[in-house]
């Protein structure tokens, strides 16, 4: 499957997505924590390949502090998962309510932006950030991280996907992008698509926005 088709199913799913009430996205993030904790002993031996190979590159000290995922980060986003749950519901929020004329009123509300597509550095925490934030908001996501991170990635993703899915949200919630030429694709379908936030470089962050139609 293509980009394009990856990211027609995300568009379809998205209003699934968006339909979703607060307390099935609230039910779905915590089988999504208990995913995480259950299967944390295959994530912590990913990212100790990950580790390896950093060490065996010659990563900087600082990027692999941001790399690392143990106990200690595993709990940072269990508990960060706990307290989107308690958070109000960002969907159906009334930020504007005008009378216009006798029994015209205007009112602007809250709701989804659609499919997200995110990339960010070598840090996984921030994919499982991430993911939660957009399930918490209605949102699909298409997720990006630094190559030296792969591993973790995908065991983080995998186990989050199938946690979410098995507990009633669409497939097309949730796309994993392993590859930089993946990018170039992405940025061309505008049609699907309806935001990219890129994390990095002030001249990636251009690229970016030089070569695609979508929001950045």
């Amino acid at each position: 499957m293509n980009m394009q088709e990856a990211t027609s199913i995300m568009k379809a799913d998205s209003y699934k997505m968006a339909a979703l009430s607060e307390d099935t996205r609230n039910n779905i993030l915590v089988h999504v924590k208990d995913a995480l904790i259950a299967h944390k002993d295959e994530i912590f031996a990913a990212n100790a390949k990950d580790m390896a190979a950093a060490e065996e590159n010659g990563i900087a000290a600082s990027v692999k502090k941001r790399l690392k995922f143990d106990e200690h980060k595993l709990a940072d986003v269990t508990n960060g998962i706990d307290e989107l749950i308690k958070l109000p519901d960002p969907v159906g929020q009334i930020q504007l309510k005008r009378e216009l004329d006798e029994g015209l009123v205007l009112q602007r509300v809250s709701c989804p932006i659609g499919v997200i597509g995110v990339i960010f550095e070598s840090r996984p925490d921030a994919l499982v950030q991430i993911a939660a934030l957009c399930i918490k908001s209605g949102n699909c996501s298409i997720l990006k991280g630094g190559s030296e991170a792969k591993n973790t990635n995908r065991i983080l993703f995998d186990t989050i996907y199938q946690a979410a899915t098995e507990a009633g949200l669409p497939e097309g919630f949730a796309v994993l992008i392993e590859d930089r030429a993946s990018i170039d694709e992405l940025l061309k379908c505008h049609d699907y698509v309806d935001l990219l936030i890129p994390r990095g470089s002030n001249q990636f962050v251009q690229y970016i926005m030089n070569n695609s139609k979508i929001p950045v």
